[in-house]
């Protein structure tokens, strides 16, 4: 049953406690098949026939290299610029709040950054909202994919992509690059000195950045995890927030069940008790 279209349960099961193990992914019973399609990538870069070929490599694998692949491959990173739009009208209040009361020294977390659009989307709100405010900016935008914290550290895009974004940020925060027939646009200088991208896994907390942190955006990654990764990712991070800071969720996500001090302000949005 290790053919191109089928995978033996046993071997799936395998496959499942490698990536949980490793990540703290949860792969659902009856993506057999997806999973098959995922790894076929990496079984044809490394010369290898079947699935049961790959596990033994992977569990042979001593450089944690492919382990990094295989982790690659198999993990979603459908993201857009300006994603959940009202996390971005919150983020742009609250710091305006912020500097209002004070603050000249602001830092956040994207922990699931994929491509870069939601950092970068955090990077021009956040510019937008400050203006020429004398504030000392940083966003660590961090992902568990090499292969996407390098397209997000080029921050190249197709116009497609810059769709949601008005006319106006597009035309501030974008430079067209030239690549034959394609219209290409490239984050800003502007964009790109604020963001920092660090590859990191969300399994393994404590995590080796400090606090205080003004926001985390952890965004449509925990519906991947088990309860137990889920309490210690919101712990982690409760613990690197300020007081009065918060950390927006995915819309389909929630922190009911799990101990934090968290609490909800507003949908998908959790601030630290003041």
């Amino acid at each position: 049953m290790d053919g191109a279209s089928a995978m033996d349960p046993r071997l799936y099961r395998q496959f499942c406690e490698l990536a949980h193990r490793q990540a703290g992914i949860v792969l659902k019973e009856g993506k057999e098949s997806l999973l098959i399609a995922r790894i076929a990538r990496r079984q044809r870069a490394l010369g290898l026939t079947s699935a049961r070929e790959y596990l033994d490599y992977l569990e042979a694998d001593r450089t944690g290299g492919e382990i990094v692949s295989f982790l690659d491959v198999i993990t979603t990173n459908f993201t857009s610029f300006l994603r959940e739009p009202e996390h971005f009208e919150h983020l742009a209040q609250e710091v305006l709040r912020w500097v209002k009361g004070g603050a000249k020294r602001l830092r956040f977390w994207s922990a699931a950054s994929s491509t870069g659009e939601e950092p970068y989307s955090m990077a021009l709100t956040l510019l937008e909202a400050l203006g020429d405010a004398p504030i000392d900016l940083r966003i660590l935008a961090t992902d568990l994919s090499t292969a996407v914290l390098a397209k997000a550290r080029d921050g190249i895009y197709d116009e497609e992509a810059l769709e949601p974004l008005p006319a106006s940020q597009k035309l501030r925060y974008f430079e067209r690059v030239a690549d034959g027939d394609r219209q290409l646009y490239r984050a800003s200088e502007a964009l790109r000195q604020v963001v920092v991208f660090k590859r990191l896994n969300l399994r393994q907390p404590p995590f080796p950045m400090r606090g205080p942190l003004d926001a985390v955006f952890c965004r449509n990654v925990m519906i991947y995890f088990d309860k137990e990764v889920r309490q210690g990712l919101v712990g982690a991070i409760e613990g690197l927030l300020k007081p009065d800071g918060f950390l927006a969720v995915g819309h389909a996500e929630t922190l009911t069940g799990l101990q934090t001090r968290l609490r909800a302000v507003k949908p998908s949005v959790y601030a630290r008790p003041p």
